[in-house]
């Protein structure tokens, strides 16, 4: 995965109707990411996580300054990555806690039952002074202040299912290229998870957007896609598309939408075997 989108290749999307425009920024505040974004270039590759590399200071140190930040103060791209920022590290975060490394859905699961609030309500985020579970950060604050769907591409709740975790930290400077560039490498480049096939006239989708979030993309959330919203969200991932085939099919809104099965293995990395 690129970590630093050549701006000429990337083809500035539409969003949905509604949707946040990241314009430039209102003010010189930012909030320094640096020390996780250099773990994140040290210890994430091709969104495979070293796990075991979080465990340190400095990114204890890290998560320590998100308790004392106050990102009311910063701009709005500078807040959404922020927030986005809380959400991926708070992640590892949980992961590193419960020692796990199959499944984040094993945490807090007892005998094949999740125990009372499971791994997204563990009251484990600790960021402006507050304290919230990770669907706090995801549901209440990042979806409800901004309507921007391709947040659902940079946010990684450690599954093989989700987009790959970028080995960089998220920037107010940078969001914008850095979103588009996650949603490329999701929608077009991860042919197991979203690919488009124009001989059978189908779409084959992530359950992040055939399922899960389907009204941030259009659709309606306990009902099945209609043929307009299925024509909206045909011309919504065509934006992400090069010229071709699978894009006119896409604009045609004219296909099936069938959902990909969803990985929830780890996305770790696997450690060399010693001799």
């Amino acid at each position: 995965m690129r970590q630093a989108p050549a701006r000429a290749v990337l083809a500035a999307a539409a969003c949905l109707s509604g949707a946040l425009s990241l314009g430039s920024p209102a003010s010189a505040a930012a909030f320094d990411h640096s020390a996780f974004d250099a773990l994140l270039r040290k210890h994430v590759a091709v969104g495979m996580v070293d796990y075991d590399a979080f465990k340190g200071p400095d990114f204890k140190a890290y998560l320590a300054s998100l308790d004392k930040a106050d990102p009311a103060k910063l701009d709005d791209k500078e807040r959404l990555a922020w927030w986005i920022n809380v959400y991926n590290a708070y992640t590892i975060e949980l992961i590193n806690k419960h020692d796990e490394r199959d499944s984040i859905r094993s945490i807090n699961k007892s005998l094949g039952f999740i125990k009372g609030y499971g791994p997204w309500k563990e009251q484990l985020v600790k960021a402006e002074g507050k304290v919230y579970h990770l669907d706090n950060v995801e549901h209440d604050i990042i979806r409800k202040q901004w309507n921007e769907p391709r947040i659902h591409f940079a946010l990684v709740c450690a599954a093989m299912g989700c987009p790959p975790l970028r080995s960089e930290a998220y920037t107010g400077v940078l969001l914008e290229d850095q979103l588009q560039d996650q949603a490329v490498e999701f929608l077009v480049r991860t042919p197991g998870k979203n690919r488009v096939d124009v001989k059978t006239g189908t779409v084959y989708g992530s359950p992040i957007y055939v399922k899960y979030y389907r009204e941030d993309f259009g659709g309606t959330k306990d009902k099945d896609w209609t043929p307009a919203a299925l024509a909206a969200l045909g011309k919504y991932l065509a934006s992400f598309h090069p010229a071709g085939a699978e894009k006119q099919l896409l604009l045609s809104g004219k296909f099936k939408l069938v959902e990909t099965n969803y990985d929830w293995t780890l996305n770790r990395q696997a450690k060399a075997k010693k001799k």
